[in-house]
């Protein structure tokens, strides 16, 4: 089983995003276990604040670093406590697995980046807001700094779902039909090929032929093209990373 933990001011955010569909099922098969803690649960200011001015002046707040810290702690150790051993190396307290922060400034997400996540037992997302988080913190905590985009949202936690859904959908048995995940747009950068259902006709649009033909290699045959070819014209980048790796010439 793989586990999620997400440390957030908006738990109940996260936790109706990502418990419907395919990810309740999986949650509830425990193929995966999701968990939203509240960072301000681990603040000391009486009044629950965890934010505070900049230093040297500019606009916004910034989270502090103190409940981020101790939310973090709280979810390590938990972790630690599975594989004890693991974490201690020459008497020094090693990190208890990769933490993510959610951040336009970092590596755009990616397919391949799924795939790696995908390998870990433990991920911790951080939801930054306001104007981010003290960066002591996340120099202290931080593995991994990812981006979904080139935009600004107003926090982490959409970016956190995104990526968790599409970790989540590479975890073995999490999708009901496993070779979905080896078809789909972007497995050795290709775009995946059109599909279709019934009716055959549709608007005086037909299904190809070669789909009802029941010759399986020529239907193979046929798709591989037709994602050569879609991704050669809406994605002409991966397009020639796929030419590069097979040795194809670029036209």
């Amino acid at each position: 089983m793989m586990d999620f933990h997400i440390l957030t001011l908006f738990p109940e955010m996260v936790m109706q995003g990502l418990h419907t569909s395919i990810l309740k099922r999986a949650v509830e098969k425990e193929y995966i276990h999701i968990e939203a803690v509240n960072i301000r649960d681990y603040t000391l200011d009486k009044h629950g604040k965890v934010d505070d001015y900049t230093y040297g002046g500019g606009a916004g707040m910034l989270m502090q670093a103190q409940p981020v810290y101790d939310a973090y702690k709280a979810v390590a150790e938990k972790i630690y406590s599975k594989q004890p051993d693991v974490f201690i190396s020459e008497g020094k307290e090693q990190r208890a697995c990769r933490v993510i922060y959610v951040t336009p400034q970092g590596q755009t997400f990616n397919q391949t980046m799924a795939q790696e996540f995908a390998k870990e037992e433990d991920l911790i997302f951080l939801c930054g807001h306001y104007e981010g988080v003290d960066e002591r913190v996340l120099e202290e905590i931080v593995t991994d700094y990812v981006s979904i985009g080139d935009y600004v949202l107003t926090g982490g936690e959409l970016p956190a779902m995104v990526m968790i859904d599409a970790i989540s959908r590479l975890v073995p048995g999490v999708l009901h039909n496993e070779e979905s995940a080896t078809t789909e747009s972007f497995h050795n950068n290709l775009l995946e090929y059109p599909q279709y259902s019934r009716p055959e006709i549709w608007r005086d649009k037909r299904v190809p032929e070669i789909l009802l033909s029941g010759n399986h290699a020529k239907v193979d045959e046929w798709r591989m093209e037709q994602s050569i070819e879609r991704t050669k014209r809406l994605r002409p980048d991966l397009y020639e990373k796929w030419a590069e790796e097979n040795g194809k010439a670029v036209k």
